[in-house]
C-alpha cells in the first residue's frame, strides 16, 4: 500500500473564551491558525565507514500553530486536546509521505512540543498527551508502546529534541535514540510548535544487546 498524499494542513477551531463587545466572556467558536508545517527527513547512509544497508531514515513534521490560551491562564484546556487529534493524523501522515513507506511499515516514533513565552508547559501537555496518541497509531497501523515525548518553553528557533522509540516494544534498545528540529522563526509568544516523529529502522549499527525487532510480541507494549 503506498503512503497517503497527506494534503494540506486543516485549519483547527477550539472553542476558547473570548471578550463580547460588552466586556463579558463567552463560549465561541475561535480559529487556531495554523502559520507553517515544517517537514525533515534525515537518511543515515554511512557510520564510521561502514554502509548502513538499508539506509535509516527519521521523519518529522512540525506545525507551528497559535495559542488560543497566550497570556491568561485558563482551567479547562480542552480545545487544546482536541486540536491534537487532527494534528497528530495529519503529522504523521507527513511523516510517512516524507519517508515513502506505508504506515504499516514504520518501526520508531516520538512527539515533542515548543511552547512560546506567553504560554505555559501545560498547554504543551494538553497538546501531546490525553488524545494525541490515536490517531498517530491510526496512520501507523499500530503502536502497543507509549509514544516518547519532551515539551520545553522558548523562542524563535529553540531546538528540541524529539525522543524516539519502537512502536510496539519499548524495551528494544536499538530503536532509543532522538532527533533534534527547529524551525527559525517559531514559536513566537503566541504559539506552540508540535512535533511528531517517525522512522523507519533504529540507530545505525546498533550493538548493544536487547530485545531485537524480530522477537517482538507487541502485546504489552514493552516486549
Amino acid at each position: 500500500m503506498a503512503a497517503p498524499h497527506p494534503g494540506p494542513l486543516p485549519t483547527f477551531v477550539s472553542c476558547a473564551e473570548r471578550p463580547t463587545r460588552g466586556g463579558e466572556r463567552e463560549g465561541h467558536p475561535q480559529k487556531s491558525n495554523d502559520r507553517k508545517i515544517q517537514s525533515i527527513v534525515d537518511e543515515t547512509r554511512l557510520e564510521m565507514g561502514r554502509p548502513v544497508s538499508p539506509p535509516v531514515k527519521r521523519a518529522v513534521a512540525c506545525a507551528v500553530i497559535e495559542n488560543p490560551f497566550a497570556g491568561r491562564y485558563v482551567e479547562d484546556l480542552t480545545p487544546l486536546i482536541e486540536i491534537s487529534e487532527e494534528l497528530g493524523e495529519v503529522l504523521t501522515q507527513r511523516c510517512i509521505a516524507a519517508l515513502g513507506i506505508p504506515g504499516g511499515k514504520a518501526e520508531g516514533y516520538g512527539k515533542a512540543a515548543i511552547v512560546g513565552e506567553a504560554g505555559e508547559l501545560e498547554h504543551a501537555a494538553a497538546l501531546l498527551h490525553p488524545k494525541m496518541g490515536t490517531p498517530v497509531r491510526r496512520v501507523l497501523e499500530k503502536g502497543a508502546a507509549l509514544i516518547p515525548s519532551a515539551k520545553k518553553s522558548g523562542g524563535p528557533g529553540t531546538a528540541i529534541d524529539v525522543p524516539l522509540g519502537h512502536k510496539d516494544a519499548a524495551y528494544v534498545r536499538s530503536h532509543f535514540d532522538a532527533i533534534e528540529v527547529r524551525v527559525p522563526d517559531a514559536p513566537r509568544a503566541n504559539e506552540i510548535v508540535v512535533c511528531v516523529a517517525v522512522t523507519d529502522g533504529g540507530r545505525p549499527l546498533p550493538r548493544v544487546g536487547g530485545l531485537k525487532k524480530d522477537e517482538i510480541k507487541g502485546t504489552d507494549g514493552l516486549r
